[in-house]
Formats: structure tokens, C-alpha cells, sequence
């Protein structure tokens, strides 16, 4: 069964500007392939374009753990490269798409953009590509970035990784698994929870919630908890929404178990304290970082990752208790 998506609320959006120092100019291993974006703003005049104006644009709402490791990766990479980066988010579509075309008008050298909504975003991103803007996906959207015409893109497969969640709750006897959307329309987060119930041989449900809230979600998850004894499995599809599963849980004093795609260093502690059973690890801190890199690589030397053809993919990888201690210190560091 389904519960209908409650209504939407609105968010406002964030712009963090970082100028960044030039450092050594160190070539990554990408490979190197024919681009539509060739002419123009596409690829550069050699190895010496330091200073290139870089805009990340994501789908995050306000103050969500997982966008903030996306940024710090992209941080690291344009202080590498000598890249003027510009941080920006929106997580209503028309809001983003707007963020790309005051990106275009600020005449920027690359746009690097997040898909969860892909037909806003269609426009907006024709419009930098007619301007000679090259323009990279990362994090949501492996299923529009090719027909949109964007260079390259970085993330997970997220049918694939939803997929493999479904498997691992079969090895675990889970017989009810109730998966949590926390944004309504993301195609993300909508492919997770059909992966899970594509290879889960048990019952499963879509329960929607609005994510800006936490209380609000505490509070439908609790409910749901309650009316059905027989919910033996949550599965979240961020690491914040774990951490407030687990006391939903407790609350509703239901005997189901956590496990949740994404991580963080509060969801690390929780697997060690075996209070999330396990963590589907895309590594944003990998997506933001190669999304700016790859840009500053095209500019510069030519290169396109994955030849333009394929995506360059970050997960999935499984975090459980057994194998925590390898990503703890990277965690506690804020950057897994």
C-alpha cells in the first residue's frame, strides 16, 4: 500500500559562494571521448585556464547533512584546481531551475546540476547548453542526463542499489519492509524504494513524508508503527531519517528493525551500536568532488569521464557493523 504524499511546503533557497586558491594542477584519471559541447565554452585553450567560474546547483533542502558533503567535496576539488566555485540550492524544481539560469546570465564556465526533477530542469539546462556552457549531472537523474544533452554524470544507480537492498532484507527474514520517501516526486528516491520492492520477496510499502519536518515525520512514522505490529523492517532513504526512525521506533514500540540508504558520522555510531542494522553508501562526497573536477578537466585537457556515453558511478556499497571501522575516521571527519 501507498500513503499519499502529504502537501508540500515551501523552501528557501541557499547560495554559498567559496573563492578558492589555486594548487597544483593535477590531472585525474578520466577517460577522454567526443562531446557535443565542444565548440564554444566547451573545451578549453590548453592547461593554464585557472580561475574558471564553477556553479554546483542542488535539489537539498536547508541544513540536510547529506548536501553539506556534496559541497565540501566540490569545495576540495576547486581549491585543487584553482576554480571559482559557487554553491546554490533549491528544493522546489522551479526554484532550481532558476538557479541555473541566473547561472547562465553570470556567464559561468561550467554548470554541474542535480536531476530530481527532470522535466524542470529540461529548459534551463538548454538554455546553458545553447550559451556554450558545459553542463555535468551528479547525485539524481542517470535516467535524463544523456537525453538531456549534459557532459557527464556522477552518482549511483539508484534502481540498482534499491535492488540490492531488496536482496539483503531477504538474506536478514525480513517479511514487511516499510520504505520511508521523504521528498515527493524525486525520481531518486522513488527508484529506491521500487529497486527494494522489485528483488524483495516480502510485502512492502511507500510511506510519504515530508522531510523539512522532522517532527511531522517522527510523528507519521510513529502512527504507521503503531497501526501495524507487523512492520518488521524500516528502510529510510537518507542517514537523518534513520537516526529519527530509530526513535520512532522505540515510541511506537514496534520490534522492527532500521537500515537506511546514506551515510553520516551520527548513522556510522549507530551501526557500531547496532542500532541501524546497515547504510547503502553513495559517497556525495565523491559525487561533488568529481562534478567540479570533471568540469575543470574538460575545460582544460579535453576530458569527458565515461566518454560521454556511460555514468560514472559512486555506489552502492554496503556499511554494516562489520565493516564500519574502515569509514569511522572519515566520517568523524565530515567526509563520508
Amino acid at each position: 500500500m501507498n500513503t499519499p504524499p502529504p502537501p508540500r511546503t515551501p523552501s528557501r533557497s541557499l547560495r554559498v559562494a567559496a573563492l578558492t586558491s589555486v594548487a597544483l594542477l593535477l590531472l585525474a584519471g578520466c577517460s577522454s571521448g567526443d562531446s557535443s559541447l565542444g565548440s564554444g565554452k566547451g573545451a578549453a585553450e590548453g592547461a593554464d585556464a585557472a580561475g574558471l567560474k564553477v556553479t554546483l546547483i542542488t535539489h537539498g533542502g536547508e541544513g540536510d547533512a547529506f548536501w553539506e558533503l556534496v559541497q565540501k567535496g566540490a569545495e576540495a576539488a576547486a581549491a585543487k584546481d584553482g576554480v571559482d566555485l559557487t554553491y546554490a540550492n533549491d528544493s522546489d524544481p522551479a526554484g532550481q531551475a532558476q538557479l541555473v539560469r541566473d547561472a547562465i546570465s553570470d556567464g559561468v564556465d561550467g554548470i554541474a546540476v542535480t536531476l530530481a526533477k527532470p522535466a524542470a530542469m529540461k529548459a534551463p539546462v538548454a538554455a546553458a547548453r545553447a550559451a556554450g556552457i558545459p553542463v555535468v549531472g551528479l547525485n539524481s537523474g542517470i535516467d535524463a542526463w544523456k537525453s538531456q544533452g549534459l557532459l557527464e554524470y556522477f552518482g549511483q544507480d539508484e534502481s540498482v542499489a534499491g535492488a540490492a537492498v531488496g536482496d539483503k532484507l531477504n538474506g536478514l527474514k525480513v517479511k514487511h519492509a516499510l520504505c520511508v520517501i521523504h521528498e515527493r516526486g524525486n525520481v531518486a528516491l522513488e527508484a529506491r524504494c521500487a529497486g527494494v520492492k522489485k528483488t524483495f520477496r516480502g510485502e512492502t510499502e511507500n510511506l510519504y513524508v515530508e522531510g523539512t519536518d522532522p517532527e511531522a515525520v517522527d510523528t507519521v512514522l510513529t502512527a504507521r508503527l503503531r497501526q501495524d505490529p507487523g512492520i518488521d523492517e524500516v528502510v529510510t532513504l537518507g542517514a537523518q531519517f534513520a537516526l529519527d526512525a530509530v526513535e520512532s521506533v522505540k515510541a511506537a514500540g514496534s520490534k522492527a528493525q532500521v537500515s537506511t540508504f546514506d551515510l553520516n558520522n551520527g548513522l556510522v555510531k549507530a551501526i557500531r551500536a547496532g542500532n541501524v542494522q546497515f547504510a547503502v553508501d553513495q559517497q556525495p562526497y565523491l559525487q561533488g568532488y568529481l562534478a567540479v573536477d570533471s568540469l575543470w578537466l574538460y575545460r582544460t585537457n579535453g576530458n569527458v569521464s565515461g566518454g560521454g556515453v556511460a555514468p560514472v558511478l559512486t555506489g552502492p556499497a554496503f556499511v554494516t557493523r562489520t565493516n564500519v571501522a574502515a569509514v569511522a575516521k572519515f566520517a568523524a571527519a565530515g567526509t563520508r
